[in-house]
């Protein structure tokens, strides 16, 4: 009983197709051809410069300031009134505030108190002049 076995030959790896066989040789010949010819290693990339710009001015003092709003309130004094009262106001009321003439009025930005001034008009349009910047209170109310 010879029967013969089959043998297991094995593949000569230069006769198997690979997918990738194509494409990787594709790319040896492109680099055997690009050293053949001394090219030039590739460019560098092309970037944004980041640095800052030497002739790019930085604001300075109110500048700082051109595109944040702010609510600016002046303060000529307070009272309390009923709302019977307020509804009876009409054009030519007077209103009695708490402050005399002359006294100093509040400016208030953004709901707090920054400064105090005057009431002056010029040009036939009021003013306040500041007299005094009230120091910033902390967060414990100690200034």
């Amino acid at each position: 009983m010879d029967e013969a076995q089959p043998q297991a030959t094995t593949p000569d790896p230069a006769s198997v197709a690979t997918p990738l066989a194509e494409p990787i040789a594709a790319a040896e010949a492109a680099i055997v051809a690009a050293r053949s010819k001394n090219a030039a290693p590739p460019s560098a990339l092309n970037l944004p410069d980041f640095a800052p710009k030497a002739a790019a001015a930085k604001p300075e003092g109110i500048d700082l300031l051109a595109d944040v709003n702010l609510h600016v309130k002046i303060e000529l004094g307070r009272t309390r009134m009923l709302v019977e009262d307020v509804l009876r106001l009409g054009e030519g009321s007077v209103v009695e505030l708490d402050k005399l003439a002359g006294d100093p009025v509040d400016v208030f930005v953004n709901d707090r108190r920054v400064a105090r001034g005057e009431v002056l008009v010029l040009n036939d349009n009021f003013c306040v002049r500041i007299n005094e910047i009230v120091a910033p209170v902390g967060r414990d109310g100690a200034p």
